[in-house]
């Protein structure tokens, strides 16, 4: 915020800001629908599967994200109105611990995507080994794994963000990561067209291969949807530490609001593309929805 108002004075470009108003809003919805879809998997016992735990995982990042734009627009509130200094110790320990947020989102989501990813895959490609391979206890320590090493580098990123060495591995992450999962996907659906051909006279094969490469169409729209929202900031973070005063990064900078809303957007959307594609949480969301009546 400090580098994008700074930044403002070497361009013509105005900074757009987005109303309060609808930056909670959005906010909200996120945090909601994300409570929902966690809500809806630990009361049906049918969605305790690796799957909706990895996707819990991804609505647990969503949530956070949302979390994070939250406090840190009320953060920024009150040190317009004099109530907080933007150079106190107290707020930088804040400061700090909203960063820290913010990294974890982003590597939770990550890494979230990349185990649905993956689980999708043993799914597809190894389907009568499947809950040899990917078992509930499995799935757990996978999570585990994911959340501690997700905590432990936001902790230290954030407390050494100020690095280019800090920096220049965590902006790079993101595309690598990225990367990795569309060649999965690409590998995926290379190999998911030859099997149809050899399976094409097994009808009760097509309809188990239609039902996972369904699943495999809905991760692809997650991972579109991610890129789209979190692509955006995660520029903006590059600009912000590499060319703050250029002209042209300073007039991207000047969209700070609008790429931040497209954080708590993806939180919102998530869970639509959970409600839309699954029956089973379909099933679950009116069933909570007739007992709350």
């Amino acid at each position: 915020e400090n580098i994008s108002d700074s930044s403002l004075n070497i361009t013509d470009c105005t900074q757009v800001v987005v109303p309060e108003e609808v930056f909670f809003t959005v906010a909200a919805a996120g945090i909601l629908e994300n409570l929902l879809i966690l809500i809806a998997v630990v009361r049906n016992k049918n969605l305790h599967l690796p799957m909706y735990f990895f996707i819990c995982s991804l609505a647990i990042s969503d949530m956070l994200g949302s979390l994070y734009k939250t406090l840190e627009n009320i953060f920024i509130i009150l040190c317009k109105m004099g109530y907080l200094t933007r150079h106190g110790d107290f707020e930088k320990k804040l400061d700090d611990a909203m960063d820290s947020m913010f990294i974890l989102s982003l590597l939770g989501s990550i890494f979230s995507l990349l185990a649905i990813a993956a689980d999708r895959y043993i799914t597809i490609f190894y389907a009568l080994r499947y809950h040899n391979i990917m078992t509930l206890r499995r799935a757990l320590v996978i999570l585990a794994i994911i959340w501690t090493f997700c905590a432990g580098s936001s902790i230290a990123i954030a407390l050494f963000s100020y690095e280019a060495a800090t920096v220049i591995p965590f902006t790079i992450l993101f595309p690598l990561m990225m990367f990795f999962i569309l060649c999965l996907y690409v590998h995926m659906f290379l190999l998911a067209r030859s099997h149809a051909k050899k399976i094409a006279s097994l009808p009760t094969s097509t309809v188990h291969h239609r039902t996972n490469m369904k699943g495999a169409i809905t991760l692809t729209i997650f991972l579109g949807v991610f890129l789209c929202c979190w692509a955006p900031f995660v520029l903006h973070i590059l600009l912000a530490r590499f060319c703050p005063h250029n002209p042209y990064c300073a007039c991207y900078m000047s969209i700070f609001h609008v790429n931040g809303t497209l954080i708590m957007c993806n939180a919102i959307i998530n869970p639509m593309i959970f409600a839309f594609r699954s029956p089973e949480l379909r099933s679950t969301f009116k069933k909570m929805l007739y007992c709350s009546r």
